[in-house]
């Protein structure tokens, strides 16, 4: 049986656990008032729980005089006492039996290596390709995780060197491209809305601390890792794969998917007129390498855009879905503080203030706050000579004097569909991109400066001839201008609408002197490759499209939770292929 075992929901000593939640405690507090709040809640008297472990902490700050810490802690008791609270508290929602939120995955391969089971190819070595790797490998299967970019030390130094104008730009080794994909230079925000009842969520985080992350990300609502912890953590998924016997290979474009000349037969229930799905044979590498493969997982990201119009043309089914495209505004961080949290703005323990905000403008379209970095920088992100790209990160102490984030607008397929090549062109919204960020770039000399505007001349559309108080920290540097060009002009009748609105719902959004810098057209991907219900391509077996390339993930977290669900799949399909009369088993079932 292949499955993946959760946890035993028993503590230390033998008993079931307790989760009690909302609990509330004034913002300074100490470790004390926090076990005497367990004790009142729970009517203990001086009994103290045998353990108590924090699995979430967040903010109530709807009264800024009043800020509260909320927590939802695990405690363990001994049976009688457990009994007893679960019936005296019957009726209490904040106090139940713990849920079960361990993921381990015990079924491997032990064979695998000398029974001519086909090694599994991974494309993409960003979050989803490096969870799934990880996990099999775990599994035994030896997987091949192909990367066209550097090692995260390398593009480390490439991309850095091109924003301080030290380096040339590497179109193979940039803030979309190389180790870690393209969440290495962000904020690193770790949360997600994906429903997750595997909790795949809590293996990524469990695996992201055993390689170097701040075990604060375990239960901080809103936990984030940060650029340069990120580089670190990133070499310790390699190391884990390469330790179970995976192994990796940068600088390895794939050129082209390599497929057998015949359709596959028909399935066993497969009805009339289903189109014939070819398979997977290979990948063909920029180098001219060939690499036989029966199982291929694409996690190439949103920005593998050459990759995106090859498997166009081989046939790998694919079609346009929405994204969003708009700047990024930034505002001194004091000023996000204080609006956030008042008279408690720089306290330790609510450290640099996010928001989250969206309108709904009257031509129809939704303006929404993407990518919010407290104390971070806006960066170039663009992955192709001649176009500016603009996104936000931060380090994970969010010390930076400027707060930033995305104001974008939803773009809609039909929005897209006169950049395509013709009617029905899937990679029309990639065209319309590459439009915007090559404005993006003229209006910014052609230099790779982004262009840029201070907040109260783009609404009232003037020219900025100067900057105002707002130091940019977009590097390579910015040029002075009118956004308008570089946008739709949709886009900026709705921007210019939600902006005013963002400053009635933030005291001091609205600031003369916040700067504008343009363009931010890859908050997610363009296309989506459908897929069956195991998670291939519904028109190339063997082919596993992933991740936020895919349009199936939206973050480091969404993602990592997509490429475990891959790798089951993967695994599932190559069981019933090495042993096709033991059934399969459940992917994500209880121990």
């Amino acid at each position: 049986m292949l499955e993946y075992r959760h946890g035993t929901g028993y503590g230390a000593g033998g008993a079931w656990v307790l989760r009690l939640n909302e609990l509330k405690l004034p913002l300074s507090h100490s470790p004390e008032d926090l076990a005497a709040a367990v004790r009142g809640r729970l009517k203990l008297g001086e009994q103290e729980p045998r353990h108590l472990r924090v699995v979430k902490r967040s903010v109530d700050a709807r009264r800024k005089d009043a800020i509260q810490l909320v927590y939802g802690l695990e405690l363990e008791f001994d049976p009688a006492t457990e009994r007893q609270l679960l019936q005296r508290f019957r009726r209490d929602p904040h106090l139940q039996p713990a849920p079960d939120t361990a993921y381990q995955v015990v079924a491997r391969f032990p064979e695998a290596a000398g029974s001519g089971l086909p090694r599994p190819v991974v494309v993409g070595a960003g979050p989803c390709g490096y969870f799934c790797a990880l996990v099999l490998a775990q599994m035994g299967l030896r997987p091949l995780l192909l990367e066209r970019g550097k090692p995260v030390k390398q593009r480390t130094a490439d991309t850095f060197g091109f924003w301080r104008g030290s380096a040339p730009f590497n179109p193979e080794s940039n803030v979309q491209f190389g180790e870690g994909g393209a969440g290495t230079f962000s904020d690193g925000k770790l949360y997600s809305q994906v429903r997750d009842p595997g909790h795949r969520g809590r293996k990524v985080l469990e695996e992201l601390v055993a390689a170097g992350a701040n075990p604060d990300i375990l239960w901080l609502h809103r936990p984030h890792i940060g650029t340069f912890k990120l580089a670190t953590v990133v070499r310790g998924l390699r190391a884990q794969i390469e330790r179970l016997g995976g192994e990796i290979q940068f600088e390895s474009r794939v050129e082209r998917l390599e497929l057998e000349s015949e359709p596959c037969p028909p399935a066993p229930g497969d009805q009339g007129g289903v189109r014939p799905r070819r398979r997977v044979r290979g990948v063909t590498l920029a180098d001219g390498r060939f690499i036989a493969a029966e199982q291929v997982v694409l996690a190439v990201g949103h920005s593998a855009r050459d990759t995106f119009t090859m498997l166009r043309d081989v046939g790998v089914a694919m079609e346009a879905k929405p994204f969003s495209v708009g700047v990024r505004i930034e505002h001194p961080q004091d000023l996000i503080d204080r609006a956030r949290w008042g008279a408690c703005a720089g306290h330790p323990l609510l450290g640099s203030a996010e928001y989250k905000l969206v309108h709904h403008a009257s031509n129809g379209r939704c303006v929404y706050s993407f990518c919010m970095c407290p104390g971070g920088l806006v960066v170039g992100a663009t992955s192709e000579e001649g176009r500016v790209v603009t996104n936000g990160m931060s380090q994970h102490t969010r010390n930076e004097r400027n707060a930033n984030s995305g104001i974008v607008v939803n773009i809609e397929p039909d929005d897209v569909a006169p950049y395509g090549e013709g009617p029905g062109d899937p990679l029309a919204g990639m065209a319309f991109q590459r439009h915007w960020e090559r404005r993006a770039y003229e209006l910014g000399g052609c230099s790779y400066a982004a262009p840029a505007q201070r907040l109260d001349d783009f609404l009232a559309g003037r020219a900025s001839a100067q900057l105002g108080g707002v130091a940019p920290s977009y590097a390579p540097g910015v040029t002075p201008t009118d956004l308008a060009p570089c946008l739709p002009p949709y886009v900026v009748e709705a921007l210019r609408e939600a902006l005013p609105a963002f400053g009635r719902q933030i005291s001091g959004y609205a600031l003369e002197d916040a700067l504008l810098t343009g363009v931010e057209t890859r908050t997610s991907s363009p296309v989506r490759l459908p897929r069956t219900a195991e998670l291939e391509s519904v028109t190339i077996e063997g082919l596993y499209p992933a991740g936020e390339g895919a349009g199936y993930a939206g973050g480091i977290l969404s993602a990592g939770i997509d490429g475990i669900r891959v790798a089951e799949a993967v695994a599932l399909n190559l069981r019933r292929r090495w042993s096709p009369g033991e059934p399969a088993g459940s992917v994500c079932g209880p121990a």
